[in-house]
């Protein structure tokens, strides 16, 4: 087991090698770092690390995040399996613009209050916070769904019309929950994946979100439809006007 700061922790374990080799002297050009498993118990040293797009802590002993305010670039944030128990507040959440997948399942956090901060999240687009005590709660994923509003995906499962609009009864199709909305954006980590695998994933991720959504969103599929008989309406009356 290790002890200490992040930097003794790092430095004395075997990956730090292997890690080193490709790494950058100075930490504020940093753009991924991945340490799973390794028993960490602080992030204090990416605070340097302002160019940071994709942060894997998961698996440690982490229980601060705060050290991350700095880390303005970040698109992705791994926590999950960690021992986080409490958010930082939303001017936090309100820093982190880039934000679109944040992994936080598996943690302590118990208090759904806690958990709204997220709402400050101005681009998050997929969050997961299951196997913690707060999704045990009554409401908790209206809750989440309704107060993080770029939100498209939580737990495992793209959210739903029905989710969004109130007193609104759908057919099983595009119910909450219905397998076609279901869609594992967390899966294990790969070993060795580089900055460049985790780019194209996110991509993926979001691709494959918003795929899912376009198909099984009445209200997307509406919109589609109406775009497409205005378009065809232009054109008919253009084509008349060449004739």
């Amino acid at each position: 087991m290790f002890h200490g700061t992040i930097t003794e922790e790092l430095t004395n374990h075997e990956e730090w090698s292997h890690y080193n080799e490709n790494m950058i002297q100075d930490h504020k050009d940093f753009v991924f770092v991945k340490f799973s498993g390794l028993h960490l118990k602080s992030m204090e040293n990416l605070q340097s690390c302002i160019s940071l797009r994709v942060c894997i802590f998961s698996n440690n002993f982490i229980t601060d995040i705060r050290p991350l305010k700095s880390c303005i670039k970040l698109v992705k944030l791994d926590l999950h399996g960690n021992q986080i128990k409490s958010l930082p507040d939303t001017k936090f959440w309100s820093g982190l613009k880039n934000l679109k997948l944040l992994y936080l399942h598996d943690n302590g956090f118990a208090k759904l209050k806690n958990v709204c901060v997220l709402s400050a999240c101005p681009s998050l687009l997929a969050l997961t916070m299951f196997d913690c005590p707060v999704s045990l709660k009554k409401g908790y994923r209206h809750v989440l769904v309704n107060s993080i509003w770029p939100l498209k995906a939580l737990d495992h499962h793209v959210i739903s019309d029905e989710e969004i609009i109130q007193n609104w009864h759908l057919p099983e199709r595009f119910r909450t929950y219905n397998c076609r909305l279901f869609f594992n954006f967390c899966p294990a980590l790969k070993k060795g994946s580089t900055y460049e695998d985790e780019i194209n994933n996110i991509k993926y991720v979001i691709s494959k979100i918003n795929e899912i959504m376009a198909h099984n969103s009445p209200v997307l599929i509406v919109q589609r439809w109406i775009r497409g008989f205005l378009v065809r309406k232009h054109l008919r009356i253009y084509i008349l006007l060449l004739i």
